[in-house]
């Protein structure tokens, strides 16, 4: 392998500068085993995660009550980053590493690139946006309609992903090693070391606020719990409150140990790359967990969207509907709607329940 890069190498210094490795180096894929084992890892992800997410978007989209709702907008431009990563990144990933196509020009390979990171950061930037949503709502229940509106929810998104596709693209519009002659990144062709530490700056920002987001509507519940233990009256309200709390408290730490393992090991080696000169193990390892970050796709629709009353209302319409066993019972609430209502109150919209369970502790 190192032998046919210093060969290609030397070919191509005059065209794109003394520090570029040529693409050959980065296919670090060479048994037949490791590039079926990544490819049916890839395929398998990336195929469950347009089905999972293009379910949640038409699920959204289909229903003008739910898509009329900040939370829900949210949560559809969270699904669409994620049906465009599976989509570019499974083609690209696999077209490199598997079947080993090098694109004709360094512009080809860094618009791929710039769509792989545009829907990874997207995504990232509306777990963000989500993550504030519940903020507000935990925080302020009493204001959350007046705060979070649809307008304000649309500008927000838009803000978002144009920011991420300025970012993304950087590296195509100018800011990369062959025009730069600069040092170039040893996981990435054509990238700039300078731009992969911003970017992983920003990623880590990204994190950073919604593991600290995350962790303040914890803390809020916890208060409430210590806070209805005190309270000796009413227990049958109180256990059910305590109950809530203890959900919430599931739903976030699962959001946590999702994000945080599918992302800690890609941003680590590629912090380790900005410093020590890089094998071809190591950039094994990393395309193997880079495939995490599609995982996470694949799970983020399970932990975020489908856990939604509402969705998985709508969900159950459509089935019904898709096998023709409509009854009429169904255009009413049925216990077993009322009884889900009950056991499940932690929902992404901030409800009349929320508003209740929440307001003795803003008056503590």
């Amino acid at each position: 392998m190192m032998g046919r890069c210093q060969v290609d190498e030397t070919a191509k210094v005059s065209s794109c500068g003394m520090n570029t490795m040529p693409m050959e180096c980065y296919m670090v894929l060479n048994s037949f085993a490791q590039k079926t084992s990544i490819a049916v890892l890839c395929s398998i992800c990336g195929i469950l995660c347009i089905l999972e997410n293009s379910l949640v978007l038409y699920l959204i989209f289909a229903s003008p009550k739910i898509r009329k709702k900040p939370s829900y907008l949210f949560i559809s431009s969270l699904a669409l980053a994620d049906v465009l990563a599976s989509i570019v990144f499974v083609c690209s990933f696999l077209d490199f590493h598997v079947f080993n196509r090098t694109d004709s020009s360094k512009e080809i390979f860094l618009l791929k690139l710039g769509g792989v990171n545009t829907s990874f950061t997207a995504s990232l930037g509306s777990l963000l946006l989500m993550a504030f949503d519940r903020y507000v709502c935990i925080y302020r229940p009493s204001e959350y309609k007046v705060i979070v509106t649809r307008k304000r929810a649309v500008v927000a998104m838009a803000v978002m992903w144009i920011a991420t596709i300025i970012t993304a693209f950087l590296p195509l519009m100018g800011w990369n090693c062959c025009r730069l002659n600069s040092a170039c990144s040893e996981l990435f062709p054509f990238v700039d070391s300078k731009y992969l530490s911003s970017w992983i700056c920003l990623v880590m920002i990204l994190l950073v606020c919604i593991v600290y987001t995350y962790v303040r509507v914890l803390w809020k519940a916890h208060k409430h719990t210590v806070y209805m233990e005190k309270r000796q009256s009413q227990a049958g309200k109180r256990n059910a409150k305590m109950r809530m709390d203890v959900t919430l408290a599931k739903t976030l730490v699962m959001v946590l140990a999702v994000v945080m393992t599918c992302w800690s090991p890609v941003l680590a080696l590629m912090m380790y790359s900005l410093f020590v000169s890089l094998n071809d193990h190591i950039r094994k390892v990393f395309a193997f967990c880079s495939t995490l970050c599609l995982v996470n796709s694949m799970v983020n629709p399970i932990v975020y969207a489908l856990r939604s009353r509402e969705l998985r209302s709508s969900l159950r319409k459509t089935s019904s509907r898709f096998r023709k066993k409509v009854i009429t019972s169904e255009s009413s609430p049925t216990p077993e709607a009322d009884s889900t209502l009950k056991s499940l109150p932690i929902e992404t919209i901030c409800g009349d329940i929320v508003y209740n369970t929440h307001m003795n502790l803003l008056k503590a």
